[in-house]
């Protein structure tokens, strides 16, 4: 897996001064849809480029994020609603989206409601599922789009302040953007926690039903 991390991480980095914005916007696009690209590989290298008289700005990489990842997770809503939850079970172990996932995100849906979608944005597996079940059990898209938009707009700017401040202190890197790598696995790390914590507690209800 870091294998892959890294030669995703060297694609991204050669391409990124030539794809702009619209890179930046596609691949978190990808990523609030069920392809398994770490938003923390694409805002903070952005963010890390955008000093005095570079290519980005810090407000272009975090709009560009956040209307990414606004429009993925609204291909996902549309999906769920309109090809329904037992197409969606059927298709959805082609791709990796077992009924069980589906069912923790729905879950996680009903338990939590819009907020719920404002606060998945900042958690694994969760961000890239919830578009499903509220599209399945028909939550209103105007409150999903906001709860996704201000989710997104947070992750986005908190990714790339830290990507901008690293980049104010180029020493903490000794060079290398591929130090980002270790960036990812102190987020991930804590994002596992507010994930089990969260996730485990809207699953309790299910626990005791068996």
């Amino acid at each position: 897996m870091t294998g892959l991390l890294h030669q995703l991480s060297d694609w991204y980095l050669a391409t990124l001064n030539q794809g702009g914005y619209w890179l930046i916007a596609g691949l978190m696009a990808l990523e609030s849809t069920i392809v398994p690209i770490p938003s923390e590989l694409i805002i903070p290298p952005a963010a890390y480029l955008a000093q005095p008289g570079g290519q980005f700005s810090f407000v272009g990489v975090v709009l560009a994020g956040t209307v990414g990842s606004w429009v993925g997770a609204s291909v996902m809503y549309w999906a769920g609603r309109l090809l329904g939850r037992p197409l969606i079970v059927r298709l959805g172990r082609y791709v990796g989206l077992g009924q069980a996932k589906i069912e923790l995100a729905e879950r996680w849906c009903a338990h939590y409601g819009p907020p719920g979608v404002f606060f998945s944005r900042l958690l694994p597996v969760i961000r890239h599922l919830i578009g499903i079940p509220t599209g399945i059990l028909l939550m209103d898209f105007r409150w999903y789009a906001l709860a996704t938009l201000l989710g997104s707009l947070l992750w986005c700017s908190v990714l790339a302040w830290l990507g901008l401040a690293l980049g104010q202190h180029p020493l903490l890197l000794a060079g290398s953007l591929h130090r980002f790598l270790a960036l990812v696995l102190v987020v991930a790390a804590a994002l596992a926690v507010l994930y089990y914590v969260f996730v485990q507690r809207a699953s309790r209800p299910d626990r005791h039903r068996g």
